[in-house]
């Protein structure tokens, strides 16, 4: 089974996703999908359960990432992650994504999810597995986008935030 491989060391993230992405979904695949979605969001967020409130990651060049711990239980935290645009009736969040993190047993769970590329309104309804796969793979781009940007939400202050320049420009230097 590919979940034996260590993702870091033997296989990309990349790799990895597109393993699950050439094969159809079921509950094991969805499993491990969660499974690479609690390691992406690790990278952004390793001290996630010494945190508390609302915080910006910032990135020059792309959206402030928006996070706001909703709460933590003793196995759990659960999270809201997203950007927010101008729009012509106010600010718009796109994506909008609740996640519910098990730290027991390092899984991502997606429990809703808004945005306007993909129709994941209904999660729990038939299909369901293909709307949970559908949702959790939605995220686990975005994780990797994030990751690959090297959004970071500081720890000490929920109004502040973390730049990163170089791992930005990486995507606007042409040369």
């Amino acid at each position: 089974m590919f979940c034996d491989i260590p993702i870091p060391m033997q296989r990309s993230w990349h790799h990895f996703l597109q393993y699950l992405l050439d094969r159809q979904p079921n509950v094991g695949r969805l499993v491990e999908l969660c499974e690479e979605n609690y390691r992406q969001l690790h990278r952004l967020l390793p001290l996630l359960r010494q945190m508390q409130g609302s915080y910006v990651a910032r990135c020059q060049g792309h959206a402030d990432l928006h996070l706001e711990i909703l709460e933590h239980s003793r196995y759990t935290s659960l999270i809201r992650l997203t950007y927010w645009f101008e729009a012509e009736k106010g600010r718009l969040p796109e994506p909008d994504a609740l996640l519910r993190v098990y730290h027991d047993a390092r899984q991502l769970e997606v429990i809703e999810l808004r945005q306007s590329v993909l129709p994941t309104t209904r999660l729990y309804e038939a299909p369901g597995l293909l709307n949970k796969w559908q949702a959790n793979w939605f995220v686990a781009k975005w994780l990797g986008f994030c990751v690959f940007l090297d959004y970071r939400f500081p720890v000490a202050n929920a109004a502040s935030s973390r730049f990163s320049p170089a791992a930005c420009e990486s995507l606007t230097d042409p040369s």
